[in-house]
């Protein structure tokens, strides 16, 4: 069975989904306490059999004469619309088969997620001790981790579609966990709307992907009786052949499937909802940001990398909303004093990075991304378990203004964190280094290429890069002096502050060997070159540009100088944050003296109040629709329901008229008949008189 490829391909989201049922309907009455058992034993058994489908696929994709492995199960079909569409005058059907694909992007992604999310199960076992949804939390862990490895593993847009969908359910579910808190239950309610969103402009790609190929099918399908195989959207042929739509069409499909991906992966304008997840317990934030969520839109516009590459300005609009978010959210981090939000904007900042290397169309850039992707998981799960074991020993106080000398008191937590800061910060040897720097060099690369489109503008967005780093090393160390330097100081709710329990260290200690491991593994053991093994970047317009350097050193793939150059500049934002916040001067005379001038202050004031967006987006958005509400509900109820009981009201007056009528006296009724005959009588005598007249 562990031999089979096919088989570990269904059995990996399988074991998440199991735990999920059990722990729904046993949890309550019968584990409770030990409900996160399940959880854990199911995922970390997906880890193992992730582990062991990424050998073999391995094995599979390095043999010799095989340009790009892919294997495909189909598990039957779920819709089939007959004669649906025709395409190429040819009359297709709408088929929609439940089908798992794994090659080397899916095997990747399957390994990291289901690792990270074993750690992040072990950590919420004692960070969630006590918790009366104790059970509730683990159940919807174990479905976040089914609807993200579905999600990774499904060979076709619809279903991706739905477990798209999924995972935003999921994170809706544990980021108003504690919903009994209105700054949570609001928080889940803005993560849900903000990226319905980016999906409908994902749905509306997906629509049109399908008028214009006549398939959803990532892989090819045998056509109806007596019809050709039916080419999937990255189908051998179509990526040998490169027989993709230009122009308008071309251009309009990636740019709405990254919509979709600016939602999920919360890029600019769409972004505002990721650093307000945070009212989530601290272990979803580790998840969302690290592994599940948020790394959807890269994973996908990976994916779809032979869409991209027919539209220069798809290219572009990717690099430059990826360069302005990782800008964006780097200066707004500046000035936070949450740890765990200066965390978050370091995720939307990092996650710009990564579509800023995307957006390249290079080679280089797409491996850089994904490679960065994978060490970002890491150091950022790290980051953020360990801000929640601060916040465990501060007693859920998360201000860095209210503790400082924490490393007295916490000096497991301290020196993993040490770690996640030097890989974030993209410090040599550490991960972050080797990962950022390949995406800065596939963007110094297109800068440089004078026949490329758009070179220029790939020139502002290296420096802008580069500039960001120097933000990322700043606002990084700023929260680990703040937090574990100066005098010892805890809030007074945090009566007995200690060191985190083992069930939290262990795994910090592991993500801290992994923060400054992965990096080698994929410079030096050529790790990441297993992603070139994937068909959509073997074939087609994305493989030819693989650059000289790529191909001609399988390991060493760094531009020394873009190398030295971010060091340099990383450095710099290190020693500004140590002469700010270890030196003699405060940290409140520091930003007393930057904000006595105008500048200075309105400079502050912007990175602080995080440019005004919720405050824009209420003005522009909330409060016209809030209005368009009212005036809905005023024309509902005053003049629909209105109309619609002066309907009634008429037939009712009308019989409360005729009622009166009827009084039950026979003498009455013979009267009555008399006058009618009458009045009859009478109307037909002037009617004649006025006839002959």
């Amino acid at each position: 069975m562990f031999n089979s490829i096919e088989k570990l391909m269904v059995l990996i989201p399988s074991l998440p989904l199991a735990a999920t049922f059990v722990t729904a309907i046993l949890g309550k009455r019968w584990l409770k306490e030990r409900s996160h058992w399940p959880a854990l034993v199911c995922i970390f058994a997906a880890f193992l059999v992730s582990l062991r489908l990424l050998s073999l696929v391995a094995d599979e994709s390095t043999r010799p004469g095989v340009a790009g492995f892919e294997r495909t199960v189909s598990l039957g079909n779920w819709v089939v619309v007959e004669d649906a569409i025709k395409v190429d005058g040819v009359t297709r059907d709408f088929a929609v088969d439940i089908a798992l694909r794994s090659d080397p992007l899916t095997a990747i992604m399957l390994s990291m997620v289901t690792f990270v999310a074993t750690l992040v199960v072990v950590y919420a076992s004692g960070y969630m001790h006590g918790d009366s949804g104790y059970w509730r939390f683990f159940t919807y862990v174990s479905l976040f981790v089914f609807s993200m490895t579905m999600l990774v593993s499904v060979s076709n847009f619809l279903l991706l579609y739905v477990f798209w969908e999924a995972v935003g359910v999921c994170s809706y579910l544990l980021i108003g966990f504690w919903f009994e808190k209105p700054e949570a239950a609001a928080a889940g309610k803005k993560a849900f709307l903000v990226n319905r969103i980016g999906d409908f402009g994902f749905a509306i790609g997906i629509f049109l992907i399908f008028v214009t190929y006549g398939t959803l099918n990532f892989h090819n399908t045998a056509g109806s009786a007596g019809e050709p195989t039916v080419i999937g959207i990255l189908g051998p042929e179509r990526l040998a052949a490169n027989d993709y739509v230009a122009g308008i069409i071309g251009t309009a499909i990636p740019l709405l499937l990254f919509v979709g991906a600016c939602g999920k992966s919360a890029q600019f304008p769409l972004h505002v909802w990721l650093p307000d997840a945070m009212e989530g317990p601290t272990p979803v934030s580790a998840l969302i940001h690290a592994a599940t969520m948020v790394t959807a839109g890269v994973y996908m516009v990976t994916r779809c990398t032979p869409l991209y590459a027919m539209s220069d300005i798809a290219l572009i609009t990717v690099s430059s909303i990826g360069g302005f978010t990782a800008l964006l959210a780097g200066l707004i981090a500046l000035t936070q004093t949450d740890l765990k939000r200066v965390m978050a904007y370091s995720t939307v900042s990092q996650l710009g990075y990564m579509f800023l290397g995307l957006g390249t169309g290079l080679l280089g850039g797409v491996t850089g991304a994904m490679f960065h992707l994978f060490t970002h998981a890491f150091f950022k799960a790290l980051l953020f378990l360990g801000a929640g074991s601060v916040m465990h020993a501060m007693h859920h106080v998360i201000d860095m203004r209210r503790f400082s000398g924490l490393r007295h008191i916490m000096p497991w937590t301290h020196w993993t964190f040490w770690a996640g800061c030097l890989a974030l910060a993209g410090v040599f040897p550490f991960a972050g280094f080797f990962s950022k720097d390949m995406i800065l060099g596939a963007v110094h690369d297109k800068a440089h290429d004078h026949a490329a489109a758009f070179h220029f503008g790939y020139s502002l967005l290296y420096y802008s890069g580069l500039f960001t780093a120097f933000l990322t090393a700043f606002y990084t160390f700023r929260a680990l002096f703040l937090t574990f330097f100066g005098p010892l100081k805890t809030p007074a709710e945090a009566h007995h502050p200690h060191e985190s329990p083992r069930s939290m260290t262990v795994p910090l200690a592991i993500l801290a060997v992994c923060a400054f491991l992965v990096g080698w593994v994929g410079e030096l053991w050529h790790g990441y070159t297993l992603l070139w093994h994937t068909p959509s970047l073997t074939a087609g317009a994305v493989a030819e540009t693989a650059s000289p350097l790529l191909t001609a050193h399988r390991g060493l793939t760094m531009h020394f100088d873009v190398a030295a150059m971010s060091t340099v500049v990383a450095l710099a934002g290190i020693g500004l944050a140590a002469f700010m916040y270890l030196g003699k001067k405060t940290e409140a005379e520091q930003v007393a003296e930057f904000t006595s001038t105008r500048r200075g202050l309105w400079g502050y004031k912007l990175s602080l109040n995080k440019f005004y967006f919720d405050e824009i987006y209420q003005a522009l958005f909330v409060l016209p629709l809030r209005g368009l509400a009212a005036l809905s509900y005023l024309v509902d109820r005053y003049v629909i329901d209105a109309f619609v009981n002066f309907c009634g009201w008429v037939p009712r007056s009308v019989g409360l008229l005729l009622r009166s009528l009827q009084t039950g006296m026979v003498q009455f009724y013979a009267m009555a008949m008399v006058l009618g005959m009458l009045v009859l009588l009478g109307s037909l005598r002037l009617a004649n008189l006025f006839g002959n007249s």
